[in-house]
C-alpha cells in the first residue's frame, strides 16, 4: 500500500508543475479579445473522409464536437461526453468507466482512437475498465456512426470514435496558443483543471498539455439499488451516495513537429494515470497506468500519381491493476504497436481517392485470481481504398477492405494453447445527391465482416464486472453484416435539419446469452458467446435553427430496435426512444441554454433484464465573458434539474448504479 502512495506522490510532482508552468504563460498573455469573439476550431471532421471535407458533403453521418460546445459537454468519461448526441448512447458502468454505445452496439463494435489510430487498452474487455483518455485535453471528438466507417478499422460495425488532441502538431504555429480550464463542483464534488499550449517559430511547432481530475464518490437521487431489483430480493442500501465512486486521475503529453510548406513532421508522448473505484465491488479499486508514443508524418502537393503520403505510428503500454482492500488481486497488460499508411492518388477524370495499410501486432495477459481470459496474441494486416467520383448533383463513394487477422492464446485452465485465423472482407457504396441549394440525400449499402475478439473467443471463468461465469468459444467464424443508412437532409443559411434511417441484417452476431444455468464453483449464471441472426434498425434525426440574433435553438432524437432473429427475442442493453431540445440566448457578453432530453421507458428487454422507467433530464449552461484583456470566461453548469432518478438501460449497472443527482459545477475557461 506504501509503494501505491508513493507512486501517487511522484505522479503528483511529474504533472502539477507542468500545470503550473502553462498556467504561467497563459496569464502573461496581453493579447486583447473582443467580449463577443469566441475562439473556436473549425468544425472540419477529418474522420468521415480521408480526402477531408465539411460534414454536410459527407456521405456518412458524422457528428462534430469541439470549441466551447465541446468545452461544456466535458464530463469525466468518453461515453458520458458523447451520451445523448443522436445514436449514441453509453455503458455506463459507475461515473469512471464508460464506453460509447453506437446504434445499439457497443465493446469491439465501436473502434475508439485517438488521432486516427486505435486506442490500446482493456476497456472492451470489460465494463468497468475505463477507456484510458480523458476528455478535458481532447480538442475535438468526432463520432462517425454505422458500418460505412470500415477504412478505420474491421470490427467498427457499429462505428468510429476519434479524439484528435493535436499532440502532433500538424500546421505551422507561430506564436503562441493554448487554452486552460479549471471546475469545481459538481455531484461528486469534482476538483479539475487542464492545460493546453503550443509555440513555434513557423518552422517548429511545441506542444504540451496537463490535466488532474480528483473527485468523491457520486451524490444520488435515493436509493443506489432500484425499486425493481429490491423487489427481487436485493437490500436497498447506500441512500443518497454511489459507494466506492471517488477517482483521482492526472496525465499529459509533450510533442513536437517539423512543419514545412507542403507538410510535416513529428513525434509525442502522453502518460495517463487513474485510480478509480470500480461501483460493483465496494473494497475494489483499479489503478491504471498507459504511456504511449505517437510518430506521424504527411506530406501533400506532391508531382504525380501519388500526390499525398501520410503515416502514423502509435506505441501503446497500458497496465491495469484490481486492488482489492488495497492488495492486487487482478493485473490486466496490454501492449503492442498500431501503424498506417496511407497514399492518396491524383485526380483521374473526376475521380480522386486514396489506398492504404494498416497493422495492429499487441500482446495481452491477465494475471491473478479473476483472470477469465489467457494471454492473447493478436496481429492484424489491412489494405482498404476509399474512391470519389464527383458528378455534377452527385457524389459516389466506394470503400473496401480486406484484413488478415490471427490470435494466438496460451494455455489457460484446462485449455490448451489455441490459435485461430480469420480474413474478414468489407465494403461499402455511398452516394450523396443535391436536390437543390438546400435539399440533399444521403445512401449508403455495406457489407461488414468481423473476427472473433480476443474473449469471445477464450473467455473460460468468472467476470465479477458484470456477475456472469462467461465462456467463449474458439470455433466462431466471422461476424457478418448486411447493412443500409439513409439520411435526407436540409440546410438553409443558420437553418439545418437532418433525418436518417439505418437497417443492419447480421447472419452471425456474436452475443453473450444466459444459459439460465449456475456454474457449480462460483455460483454465478453462466454467459455463454453464442451466434445468432439479428436485425438492427432505428432513426436519428437533428437541428439546428436560428430563432433570432440571439435565440437558438436545437431538436434531436433517436431510436433503435434490435432483435434476435432466431427465437425473436429483444437484445439487451438497448437503449429506448430519446426526444431532446434545446434553447440557447446569446447577448453580448452573457449566454445561457436550457437542454431537456426525454428518455422512455424501456420494457422490450431481454429475458434476464429488469424494464428501465424512463426520465425527464434537464440541463442548464450560464457563461460570462469578464472584461479582461485575455479571453476569460466563467460558466455554471447544472445538470438533472429535476433531481430524478436516471437509470441508463445501455448500463450492467442500471439497477445499482444511478446517474447522478441534482448538481451544479462552476469553471473559468480561456483559449488565446
Amino acid at each position: 500500500m506504501h509503494q501505491h502512495l508513493n507512486l501517487q506522490v511522484r505522479r503528483a510532482f511529474a504533472v502539477k508543475p507542468l500545470l503550473f508552468i502553462l498556467a504561467s504563460f497563459f496569464a502573461q498573455q496581453t493579447i486583447a479579445a473582443d467580449a463577443n469573439t469566441a475562439i473556436d476550431l473549425a468544425s472540419v471532421p477529418v474522420t468521415g473522409n480521408p480526402l477531408g471535407v465539411s460534414s454536410d458533403q459527407l456521405v456518412v453521418p458524422v457528428s462534430v464536437l469541439n470549441g466551447r460546445e465541446l468545452s461544456f459537454k466535458r464530463e469525466s468519461t468518453l461515453g458520458d461526453t458523447l451520451n445523448g448526441i443522436p445514436g449514441v448512447s453509453a455503458t455506463s458502468f459507475g461515473p469512471n468507466s464508460s464506453r460509447p454505445v453506437i446504434r445499439g452496439l457497443d465493446a469491439e463494435r465501436v473502434r475508439i482512437m485517438q488521432n486516427g489510430l486505435g486506442i490500446l487498452d482493456a476497456s472492451s474487455l470489460s465494463f468497468d475498465h475505463a477507456v484510458s483518455l480523458d476528455p478535458l485535453v481532447v480538442e475535438q471528438i468526432e463520432v462517425v456512426r454505422g458500418p460505412a466507417a470500415l477504412l478505420y478499422g474491421g470490427s467498427a460495425m457499429g462505428g468510429v470514435v476519434n479524439a484528435i488532441d493535436h499532440r502532433i502538431p500538424t500546421e505551422k504555429v507561430e506564436g503562441m496558443t493554448g487554452r486552460a480550464e479549471a471546475s469545481v463542483g459538481g455531484a461528486n464534488s469534482q476538483n479539475n483543471a487542464a492545460g493546453v499550449i503550443d509555440i513555434g517559430n513557423g518552422k517548429i511547432a511545441i506542444h504540451a498539455d496537463a490535466y488532474t481530475r480528483k473527485s468523491s464518490d457520486l451524490d444520488i437521487p435515493g436509493f443506489a439499488v432500484s425499486k425493481r431489483k429490491s423487489l427481487a430480493g436485493t437490500a436497498r442500501e447506500n441512500r443518497s451516495r454511489l459507494v466506492n465512486s471517488s477517482a483521482e486521475s492526472e496525465g499529459g503529453a509533450l510533442g513536437a513537429s517539423i512543419t514545412f510548406d507542403n507538410g510535416y513532421a513529428g513525434v509525442s508522448y502522453s502518460g495517463f494515470r487513474n485510480n478509480y473505484g470500480t461501483v460493483a465491488d465496494p473494497a475494489v479499486r483499479a489503478d491504471m497506468q498507459s504511456d504511449r508514443w505517437d510518430f506521424a508524418s504527411e506530406i501533400k502537393e506532391l508531382d504525380g500519381l501519388v500526390n499525398r503520403v501520410k503515416l502514423k505510428l502509435a506505441h501503446t503500454d497500458y497496465q491495469h491493476q484490481e486492488l482489492e482492500s488495497g492488495v492486487v488481486g487482478t493485473t490486466f497488460k496490454n501492449r503492442g504497436l498500431e501503424g498506417s499508411l496511407e497514399a492518396g492518388h491524383a485526380d483521374i477524370g473526376k475521380l480522386k481517392g486514396v489506398i492504404g495499410m494498416q497493422f495492429q501486432n499487441s500482446n495481452f495477459e491477465a494475471l491473478g485470481s479473476e483472470a477469465f481470459v489467457p494471454g492473447v496474441t493478436t496481429q492484424s494486416k489491412a489494405a482498404y481504398i476509399y474512391e470519389e467520383l464527383g458528378l455534377d448533383q452527385l457524389k459516389l463513394t466506394f470503400g473496401g477492405r480486406i484484413e488478415r487477422v490471427t490470435l494466438g492464446a496460451g494455455a489457460f485452465k484446462d485449455q490448451a494453447a489455441r490459435n485461430n485465423s480469420f480474413n474478414p472482407m468489407s465494403f461499402a457504396l455511398g452516394g450523396l445527391y443535391t436536390l437543390d441549394s438546400n435539399w440533399s440525400v444521403a445512401t449508403n449499402l455495406s457489407h461488414n465482416e468481423r473476427a472473433p475478439s480476443y474473449f469471445e473467443l477464450y473467455a473460460n471463468g468468472e467476470h465479477v464486472a458484470t456477475g456472469q461465469f462467461e465462456i467463449g468459444n474458439s470455433n466462431f467464424d466471422k461476424e457478418r453484416s448486411n447493412g443500409i443508412d439513409t439520411q435526407l437532409r436540409w440546410k438553409d443559411a443558420n437553418h439545418s435539419f437532418n433525418v436518417g434511417a439505418y437497417y443492419t441484417r447480421f447472419s452471425n452476431f456474436i452475443g453473450l446469452l444466459n444459459t439460465g444455468v449456475n456454474d457449480i464453483g462460483s455460483g454465478l449464471p453462466i454467459a455463454q458467446f453464442s451466434t445468432f441472426a439479428a436485425t438492427f434498425k432505428g432513426v436519428e434525426a437533428d437541428g439546428k435553427f436560428k430563432l433570432s440574433d440571439h435565440w437558438n435553438m436545437t431538436v434531436r432524437a433517436d431510436y433503435v430496435r434490435a432483435t434476435n432473429r432466431d427465437n425473436g427475442d429483444a437484445l439487451p442493453r438497448i437503449s429506448p426512444l430519446r426526444l431532446g431540445a434545446g434553447l440557447q440566448y446569446q447577448k453580448e457578453r452573457f449566454g445561457a441554454r436550457l437542454d431537456v432530453l426525454r428518455a422512455f421507458k424501456q420494457d422490450r428487454i431481454d429475458s434476464n433484464e429488469l424494464v428501465t422507467d424512463g426520465y425527464t433530464n434537464l440541463s442548464a449552461l450560464a457563461t460570462y465573458k469578464l472584461p479582461t484583456t485575455v479571453n476569460l470566461e466563467l460558466f455554471a453548469k447544472a445538470n438533472n434539474l429535476l433531481d430524478q432518478e436516471i437509470r441508463e438501460h445501455a448500463s450492467f449497472l442500471k439497477d445499482i448504479a444511478p446517474q447522478a443527482g441534482r448538481s451544479i459545477l462552476l469553471g473559468l475557461r480561456t483559449d488565446f
